[in-house]
């Protein structure tokens, strides 16, 4: 396991007690450097969206076991606790799971029947694939190998 996902599980850890107390859902913890600073985000959900409060509640609880426990070693790092947006990307089974029948924006690596970027309603997802259904009711399974992103579509 890498340094990144031993730092992205232990937060986990500490996370899901905290939301629990709150009736939040975790949405995805990451660990990645952007230009020159480290930043450890937490994304975070509940029923009707999270606010502003929501994230400084959670923010400074974390914040404290992090201060407390102290294994991120050797980098100085910007922690961030916010609402996953509108688009958020599906990564983990658990994203999959929770969005079965949401309309999903899927973007491929390379071109598939001339296009890149196909949006429809996640039917099905296995290790291996994503099947979503298409506006006109046509089913387009996708291996996971071909997709670049995959998330909640929006419309404006």
């Amino acid at each position: 396991m890498s340094k990144r996902e031993s730092y992205e599980q232990k937060t986990e850890a500490i996370l899901l007690p905290i939301l629990e107390e709150y009736g939040f859902d975790l949405w995805d913890v990451e660990y990645v450097k952007e230009g020159s600073n480290w930043y450890l985000r937490a994304y975070i959900d509940k029923p009707g969206g999270i606010n502003i409060n929501d994230c400084e509640a959670v923010s400074r609880r974390l914040s404290d076991i992090l201060d407390e426990q102290d294994f991120i070693d050797d980098d100085s790092y910007i922690l961030e606790v916010s609402s996953p947006g509108l688009g958020r990307p599906l990564k983990k089974e658990k994203d999959f799971k929770r969005s079965l029948g949401e309309e999903v924006e899927i973007r491929t690596y390379r071109m598939i029947e001339k296009q890149k970027e196909f949006v429809g309603l996640l039917r099905a997802y296995d290790d291996k694939s994503v099947t979503i259904e298409t506006e006109d009711g046509e089913t387009k399974t996708f291996l996971k190998t071909d997709i670049a992103l995959v998330r909640l579509a929006f419309d404006f």
